[in-house]
């Protein structure tokens, strides 16, 4: 049986079918979800919200997921971030650890090690 969520999973993907996907994928662990399509649509949306986690994709078309990161961390409370990318590179990876996310998984991932990866986001403590 899956745990019940109260955090949200925000999901930052210009793919549709991709960004489905993890969306139904997620829901299929009782993980409640936020997707966008872009950076720029989920600011927009963004409450600054406790807890939850980002999952958001490296290549994204008017700003990077490591552009939105570094640009817009702070506005983030703290919440936890997961890269995930088609195409990742060693000096990429280490920036994006650098700039503090999470977690940073390169495509094709299993699906379980998403899945961890975000369990592990949404049961961490908050801090204020």
């Amino acid at each position: 049986m899956s745990a019940q969520y109260n955090r949200t999973v925000f999901l930052v993907d210009d793919d549709e079918p991709v960004r489905d996907s993890l969306k139904t994928l997620l829901e299929s662990y009782c993980m409640p979800v936020e997707d966008y399509p872009s950076c720029p649509e989920f600011l927009e949306n963004f409450k600054g919200e406790d807890g939850g986690c980002l999952v958001l994709d490296l290549h994204l078309p008017v700003m990077s997921g490591l552009e939105f990161v570094e640009t817009y961390g702070t506005r983030l409370n703290d919440m936890p971030v997961i890269l995930i990318t088609g195409r990742g590179d060693p000096a990429t990876k280490a920036r994006a650890l650098e700039a503090g996310v999470l977690a940073f998984i390169e495509k094709p991932f299993e699906d379980e090690i998403l899945v961890d990866m975000i369990r592990t986001a949404l049961t961490r403590p908050t801090r204020h």
